[in-house]
């Protein structure tokens, strides 16, 4: 029998995927989209994963399996083309995010060591050997990425709650911290629309869901496990953002952008500071990679088991799922050819139309699951809007982004037909 997993571990599992590479690839960018009102825009993308993750409560308690996301699709609409496009968008929702992680460690490691003297190409050799490492390191031993993961998140929650325990100290006579007055927030719909950008960072509570058949005393763990974990990140973040932005000058900021959290720990600790904010940095980003080139093989299997994707994606390459070598070049590809906020942009729109779709499925099955209707209808409506303002935001400012997130949702959905199709065919 394998191991049951206590409310502890099952936290961390939620608390880990939330607080990987997120906050270190998006919180410069908040700043740069909603200004003063970076805490309110993390506080707005906190609720929307708060109430989401009641239906996930809801689902996981009613259908444990290691599938998680992708069982719950299936179960509110069954297998079929739109049920398989959805699973499709979260297998590239992953890559996403792994490109998102390894663009964040590409940015952060050249301040520690430069390679060639460029930054730009020192950060795409970062970026691309931190991936190919974590997947050797995936194709080596599942048992080594455990302990990893395990070691990592401790590592991580010990030197952010640091920062936040020197950073709130250092706020005192610091002269930007008048930049968190309403006066410096952005247009409420601005802040809203950059807590869109950013609801990548929330993400990982979700992982929770693939946890659900091995935790210990379900009905009581696995509600604290996503409420507790979810809560808890949403303080860090919000905290985080408000040190960030009373810390240093908004053209600080924005010089800094894509390794922000390091230049906020200079007006407390120094270099020192700035290197070891790095470090968690680097360590973070890692994890994270490793986690979900794992979690994004695994998701990429199922969906394939389900008849979802050629049975091909069921085979092994080297002990692993053939997924892990897909995820892994895909990842690379994106990682070296679209910008840090064309892959948050694209991340957070595909992750809020699949938040939009397990929401509605805890409406739609809120008597099988024993569930409220409103709770679930409010969390659909609620991604599903944030998903329209995210997009209509950004067509004004890129319409390349939008174009790119859309287009991910598309081909999402054209895989399937075509799979469908060619399904038919031979049958």
């Amino acid at each position: 029998m394998s191991k049951k997993i206590g409310l502890k571990e099952a936290m961390s599992i939620g608390i880990g995927g939330m607080v990987g590479g997120g906050i270190f690839a998006v919180l410069g960018l908040a700043a740069a989209l909603a200004k003063g009102g970076t805490p309110v825009s993390f506080l707005i993308a906190g609720l929307i994963a708060l109430i989401t993750s009641y239906s996930y409560v809801k689902l996981s308690l009613k259908y444990p399996d290691r599938g998680g996301t992708v069982k719950f699709v299936n179960q509110g609409f069954g297998i079929g083309l739109f049920s398989g496009g959805i699973n499709n968008l979260l297998w590239f929702s992953y890559i996403i995010m792994l490109a998102l992680y390894a663009s964040a460690f590409g940015s952060y490691a050249p301040n520690l060591l430069q390679l060639t003297g460029d930054k730009v190409v020192d950060s795409h050799i970062y970026a691309t050997a931190i991936v190919l490492i974590a997947a050797f390191i995936n194709y080596y031993s599942i048992v080594v990425v455990g302990k990893i993961e395990s070691y990592a998140v401790v590592i991580k929650l010990i030197i952010l709650l640091s920062f936040v325990g020197f950073g709130l100290y250092g706020l005192f006579g610091n002269p930007h911290l008048e930049q968190l007055s309403p006066e410096h927030w952005e247009s409420p719909f601005k802040l809203l629309t950059a807590g869109m950008v950013i609801f990548v960072a929330y993400e990982g509570f979700e992982l929770i869901a693939n946890a659900a058949p091995d935790i210990e005393n379900p009905k009581k763990n696995i509600p604290r496990a996503y409420f507790w974990s979810v809560i808890f990140v949403i303080f860090l973040y919000i905290i985080i953002a408000a040190i960030t932005v009373g810390s240093l000058a908004f053209s600080e900021i924005a010089t800094a952008q894509d390794y922000v959290l390091a230049e906020a720990a200079k007006p407390m600790l120094g270099k020192v500071g700035f290197t070891i904010i790095t470090i968690a940095a680097l360590i973070s980003t890692f994890s994270a990679i490793n986690a979900s080139l794992y979690g994004g093989s695994k998701v990429n299997y199922e969906i394939a088991e389900d008849d979802e994707l050629p049975k091909q994606f069921t085979c092994q390459l080297w002990n692993q799922p053939i997924g892990l070598l897909v995820t892994t070049i895909a990842t690379i590809i994106l990682v070296n050819t679209l910008k840090l906020e064309s892959i948050s942009t694209a991340g957070s729109v595909g992750f809020l139309l699949i938040f939009s779709i397990v929401n509605f499925t805890g409406f739609k099955l809120s008597k099988e699951i024993n569930g409220k209707k409103s709770i679930p209808i409010i969390g659909a409506v609620l991604c599903f809007l944030a998903m329209i303002a995210l997009l209509v935001q950004h067509y004004s400012v890129s319409k390349v982004d939008v174009f790119i997130a859309l287009g991910i949702i598309a081909f999402s959905f054209l895989v399937e037909f075509i799979y469908k199709k060619t399904e038919r065919k031979k049958g």
